[in-house]
């Protein structure tokens, strides 16, 4: 029986931050997965390996964890003053489904230099030498993000000394700002604070009634305190991922926080929202082994912070949620703010299982209501391998 042969399409492979994806070109994709939809889904599904009942994503690029299961569309952007329209899709590992509700705040990192390789950023706005501006329009969540990469003679800088704990190799830096970076989500109103308030109690059925500072910056975050849940804040993979019980009762919190904030109209709907929000729990520094073997004293750092996406402690942190850690942080009288000394703090540097990482935010009140003009922090992008995927028909 004859079965139609595989098709190709033009694709790359890159790392950026901790994670790693499969980017496109808009214009390379086949033409019924130009526009959202089915088509584009299970095209980019089938990329990746998902659904895979097995979770390993044996047939396809994903590598079976949250940080590598993602895809990546650009395209020129129509919007003024911008270079290239960015949309992060991450396919969901044993589920036939892609959540298109928020960013990839370390992909991120890469989408300057794919734009500027691959032809989407004016020649002319491009430097021989020195540092291209890429202003990048985050179609996910209708935000700006610029971008800053090195170029030398004419081409993307890729190597370099730039270390980020999370990555095993040095590279160039990519210093990155999410401008106004308070998330544009359904049912959120556009509020940094979709509850109105700075701290909630949080009732969560089983678990208790929890502290939770719920922020929508960079991505809905909803931070708890350690203690409350029985950790310390120094936590690795390990620790967690290999425990249901824990795991399930961070799915439980993440679904009425999510309900809480407004993101989902009933609980069920959180099962098909696995990207968005995430939920992080914070600490006062103490001294840990990172999962390299680097130990981190408390001197190092402002504060400790754990985040699970998709189910499972990341390894590192999610560039996204970095942003809402230092945007949180800057904000007085919020969880962040409080385990990292309280006060007004304009950057933070928090431990994550991986290391340290440094991020900083501008926040302002005005007119009672908080704002941030941007957050700051640094990542590292590399191509892994270019030329086309194969799907089959």
């Amino acid at each position: 029986m004859a079965h139609a042969p595989q098709i190709k399409v033009p694709a790359t492979y890159m790392r950026g931050g901790t994670s790693k994806g499969v980017f496109f070109r808009l214009q390379d994709l086949p033409a019924a997965a130009q526009v959202p939809g089915a088509a584009r889904d299970a095209l980019l599904m089938r990329v990746i390996g998902s659904p895979d009942p097995y979770g390993k994503q044996t047939d396809g690029m994903g590598a079976a964890t949250s940080s590598t299961s993602k895809t990546v569309i650009l395209a020129k952007s129509s919007r003024p003053d911008h270079d290239v329209d960015y949309l992060f899709g991450q396919v969901s590992i044993d589920k036939p489904f892609i959540d298109w509700s928020g960013n990839c705040g370390n992909l991120s990192a890469a989408v300057g230099p794919f734009s500027i390789s691959n032809g989407l950023v004016d020649p002319a706005r491009i430097p021989k030498n020195g540092i291209a501006t890429v202003r990048i329009w985050q179609a996910n969540i209708g935000k700006t993000i610029i971008s800053h990469v090195q170029m030398t003679d004419g081409a993307v800088q890729e190597t370099g000394d730039f270390e980020l704990d999370g990555v095993t190799f040095p590279a160039a830096e990519v210093q990155l700002e999410f401008m106004d970076p308070a998330a544009e989500e359904e049912g959120g109103g556009g509020a940094m604070f979709p509850t109105g308030n700075l701290v909630d109690d949080l009732v969560v059925p089983g678990v208790g009634t929890l502290k939770a500072t719920m922020i929508n910056a960079g991505i809905p975050t909803i931070f708890l305190n350690a203690e409350a849940i029985g950790y310390k804040g120094t936590e690795l993979q390990d620790d967690i991922n290999g425990d249901p019980k824990a795991l399930e009762m961070f799915e439980k919190i993440r679904a009425h926080g999510a309900l809480r904030m407004g993101l989902i109209s009933q609980l069920e709907e959180a099962a098909k929202r696995q990207h968005t929000p995430k939920v992080a729990f914070v600490a006062k520094p103490a001294d840990y082994v990172a999962s390299s073997g680097k130990k981190i004293s408390a001197s190092d750092i402002n504060v400790l912070v754990r985040a699970l996406s998709m189910g499972k402690l990341h390894h590192a942190m999610m560039g996204t949620a970095a942003v809402a850690i230092g945007t949180a942080a800057a904000i007085p009288g919020t969880l962040v703010n409080l385990a990292a000394g309280g006060g007004n703090l304009d950057a933070v540097r928090f431990g994550h299982p991986s290391g340290t990482l440094r991020v900083g935010a501008q926040a302002s009140q005005i007119d009672g209501e908080w704002q941030v003009t941007k957050a700051i922090m640094s990542r590292s992008a590399r191509v892994l391998m270019e030329g086309w995927v194969r799907v089959p028909g």
